[in-house]
This record gives C-alpha cells, structure tokens and sequence, in this order.
C-alpha cells in the first residue's frame, strides 16, 4: 500500500514543542526520553539538530490562520562529519503518511548542507518497519549493539548512510 504524504512544515524544535514531543516520545518507545533529555538537546547548539514537522489542525474559528499540531519529531547530533540520528518518532494518527521519511529527508538534507558526509543511527532488530525506512534512503546495516536496548531487551542494528 502506497504512503499517503502529508503536506508538513518541518523546522527547529523549540520549547514551545516539548508538551506535543513529550506526548508522542511517550506512545512511541518503551522507554521514552524525558523533558529534560530534550531540553538538553535544545541547549546543545553547537551540534544538535532537532526538527519538527507539523500539521494544520482544526481552525480556530477566529478567522486566523490554523494552528500548527506537531505530527513527528527527528533528533540529530552533527559530529565531525557525521549526522548521528538519535530519535525520529511519529504521533500515532499521522503515520504512514509519510512524515517519518519527510523528517528523514530533511535531516539528511541539512547534514549535506553543513557538509556532513555519513549518517548513522541504531535500530532496535525487530523494528521492520523503520528498518525499510532507513533502507529506502540507502541506509546499511553496518554492525550489531548486542541488548543495546532494554524493556524489552534487544539488539540494536547500526546502520550507516555514507553520501555520496
């Protein structure tokens, strides 16, 4: 089944995001990371890149323009010339409709930009679906974290995109 693309406007994550972030960082992993895991991530501008994508939602009424509702959500490190991807998460209601590979995209472009030459990032083994994600952009697996992850534990897959 084709994904169904959403039209999104993807930029910086600001303090103003956390309450939607944190909402969806909870439904989407096990062990969630917390406020202050993200507020941290905001305060690392030398080398963090966290990017939201969002959605318009029901108009106010107001006759103003809609509200924005974040929709998903990528964490990114840019080390030397690698893009580490930290976090992508999508809010349940918006996915398969091609937020998670915009998100991805978006990251992936910006690293070009700032002239990043590799991405990488780990995914639990079992998660398939991500796993075809991150293949459909070229992404390989480059090696195994034995039980990087715990609740439940598994391994996770690196996996690495070198630009070419």
């Amino acid at each position: 089944m084709e994904e169904e693309e959403l039209k999104l406007n993807i930029g910086a994550m600001g303090s103003e995001d956390l309450p939607h972030v944190l909402a969806i960082e909870a439904t989407s992993f096990s062990l969630p990371w917390t406020r202050e895991m993200f507020e941290g991530e905001l305060g690392l501008r030398a080398i963090s890149r966290n990017l939201v994508a969002k959605v318009p939602c029901s108009p106010s009424g107001k006759g103003t323009s809609p509200e924005l509702e974040v929709a998903g959500y990528i964490c990114t490190w840019l080390l030397e010339q690698e893009l580490h991807i930290n976090n992508l998460a999508v809010a349940s209601g918006f996915r398969r409709k091609g937020v998670g590979r915009q998100l991805l995209r978006a990251a992936l472009e910006m690293a070009r930009r700032e002239g990043v030459r590799s991405a990488v990032l780990e995914v639990r083994a079992s998660n398939l679906a991500a796993q075809r994600l991150y293949q459909s952009f070229g992404f390989r697996v480059a090696g195994v974290r034995r039980n990087y992850y715990s609740r439940p534990r598994e391994d996770a897959l690196i996996m690495r995109l070198d630009f070419s």
